[in-house]
């Protein structure tokens, strides 16, 4: 897996922590008088949506998260899951009720939506 280190920071980077994908959205190098630097971030976590602020050592190798965006249509509902249709592949892929949330609720068959792939 690809890393990088903590000085290399930008906002939008996709960030692996803990075997969980991280966005980052905020972040700030701070150099204290006494002491060594460090680098403050303000993380997205692309799984259920929360931010987390995280504090790394300057310099600290972080590895990348493996995130790709696609659009896809939903397609139907096949009992428990959902079935999206890749607009490029045409693929079909499953996701089930746990892995949507509540975001079925406002989705129409038909509907083009974008997913993260991690």
């Amino acid at each position: 897996k690809a890393t990088t280190s903590s000085n290399d920071f930008k906002n939008g980077m996709n960030l692996e922590i803990d075997s969980i994908p991280f966005k980052v959205t905020e972040f700030l190098h701070v150099k204290p008088g006494k002491g060594s630097a460090f680098v403050r971030t303000k993380l997205k976590n692309l799984l259920t949506g929360t931010s987390v602020e995280k504090t790394f050592r300057a310099g600290e190798t972080v590895t990348l998260a493996d995130v790709y965006k696609s659009d896809v249509q939903y397609t139907y509902k096949d009992g428990p899951d959902f079935v999206f249709m890749n607009m490029e592949s045409f693929e079909e892929v499953k996701v089930g009720e746990a892995e949507m949330g509540d975001s079925w609720k406002w989705m129409k068959e038909g509907e083009t939506v974008g997913v993260v792939n991690y």
